[in-house]
């Protein structure tokens, strides 16, 4: 049987991020940022073979072919591939499949699960012939349903599609205080609180501000009882949404018509500013390519101690973490790359970087995702500096690669697994801070920062 498998678009450096659900084209945005020119094309044979050319601009909608090209890719590529069951695999799609028609009011009779038997290519044969040409919005939740299976947050299917002409769009609330990955915290506390409004946003003219608290969006509440509710998810989505806000210092509730409008770039940089002391404070949105080499040029002439602000850092690029790591200490492992069978691989200092000799205290949140964790992770287990704020996300599966489908959509898939320092896992876990200093809706409309303060009281 002929198999025709995704086509690869390797990620530079095998990156590690995670992107926040608000604005939703911030997805797009770090794959556009981190994806090589270099592309991989199926082969008959079901290997994925590299060359040169560029996929094409145009493609055709999803198709069976599409959610066939997914599935091999993930028992031939995924971290876990090898030992995958393609009877939970194809059930995952076809659960995925059904529910999107029911929604639409489209169901199938006799559109049901055939008998598997753990064979991929018999499995898929049966499942092909159940499925038969297939609805393409169906079969596209199809994939996603798959993909999700996984539980794995670094494996996910993304729709690239090319930047407007017109420049960016959203609403502008670029910060949730519950966001993690693209979910929100299943262990977050009320209230929920807007972290981040970009200026000139639709947002920003609304009057909208940090540390206004959303207590319904589209009449659907923030929390049901002590739970953040997930549903918001798929609200903010929309083009327009209707929020039910408190304002922290007045306690005076409103309610806002935000509707999606023009974006200014924001332009990807480290800011910092010095603090008495000797102390430099330095703001990192992520490790994107050069953030590191712009991190030490910010600490070139400090004295005494440095602050790294990790709060909202969603990740980026593994070797951006071990260069800023080697600012600060030499000859040390940061993490582990680790395969489903053999030996893992040491990730180390960048020896080629000077130290700074300098003390440091990093702050990090909930939102400090990926490589962000693997930096807190290095810097706790190596006894770099202190960590103040809140434990990290949870989300450092391992670095991911993306393989194009005929459709145009990525799918990404890690490889390997990551393990801190210490070979523990940080996955689902994150990493625990020394100082316990959360930021809150009050904090923020005040000015205040208690996890800085603390920095401080520290330094």
């Amino acid at each position: 049987m002929i198999r025709t498998v995704c086509a690869a678009v390797v990620l530079t450096a095998g990156t590690l991020s995670a992107s926040l659900p608000a604005p939703a084209a911030q997805a797009a945005t770090v794959l556009a940022t981190t994806v090589q020119a270099t592309t991989v094309l199926a082969t008959t044979d079901g290997a994925c073979a590299r060359i040169t050319a560029p996929p094409p601009e145009s493609a055709p909608p999803t198709s069976v072919n599409t959610l066939r090209q997914a599935y091999e890719c993930v028992l031939d590529n995924y971290y876990s591939g090898p030992v995958l069951d393609s009877k939970v695999l194809l059930r995952d799609a076809l659960a995925a499949y059904t529910q999107e028609l029911m929604r639409r009011g489209a169901d199938k009779a006799g559109l049901r699960l055939p008998a598997l038997t753990g064979n991929r290519d018999a499995d898929w044969a049966a499942f092909a012939d159940v499925i038969g040409t297939g609805d393409p919005a169906a079969l596209r939740a199809a994939i996603t349903g798959m993909v999700a299976g996984l539980h794995d947050n670094h494996a996910r299917v993304e729709k690239i599609t090319p930047p407007s002409e017109d420049g960016p769009v959203g609403t502008g609330i670029a910060g949730l205080s519950a966001a993690q990955g693209g979910r929100l915290d299943p262990a977050a506390r009320p209230p929920l609180f807007i972290t981040r409004v970009l200026p000139g946003s639709p947002a920003d003219k609304a009057g909208i501000r940090p540390g206004d608290i959303i207590e319904k969006v589209d009449g659907v509440p923030a929390f049901i009882g002590d739970k953040v509710n997930q549903s918001l998810i798929d609200t903010f989505a929309s083009s327009t949404v209707r929020l039910t806000l408190k304002r922290p210092t007045t306690g005076r509730v409103r309610t806002v018509k935000l509707t999606e409008g023009p974006l200014e770039e924001q332009e990807r940089a480290v800011t910092s500013k010095t603090l008495p002391g000797g102390v430099t404070y330095v703001q990192v949105p992520g490790f994107f390519q050069g953030a590191a080499d712009q991190v030490i040029a910010k600490l070139k002439d400090t004295t005494k101690a440095a602050v790294i602000d990790l709060r909202g850092n969603g990740g980026g690029s593994p070797r951006e973490v071990t260069r800023l790591l080697g600012a600060f200490a030499h000859g040390k492992v940061t993490s582990y790359f680790c395969p489903l069978k053999g030996d893992c691989t040491a990730n180390r200092t960048d020896d080629s970087v000077p130290l700074l000799g300098l003390r440091l205290v990093v702050l990090t949140d909930r939102a400090c995702a990926s490589a962000c964790e693997d930096f807190s992770g290095a810097v706790k287990d190596n006894g770099l500096g202190s960590l103040v704020g809140t434990r990290t996300a949870g989300a450092v599966s391992g670095p991911a690669e993306a393989y194009l489908l005929d459709d145009n959509s990525v799918l990404l898939l890690p490889k390997v697994r990551h393990l801190g320092p210490a070979r523990e896992i940080i996955d689902t876990v994150g990493v625990p801070v020394d100082h316990y200093a959360p930021m809150t809706a009050l904090d923020l409309a005040t000015g205040r920062d208690p996890g800085l303060a603390k920095a401080l009281s520290l330094l």
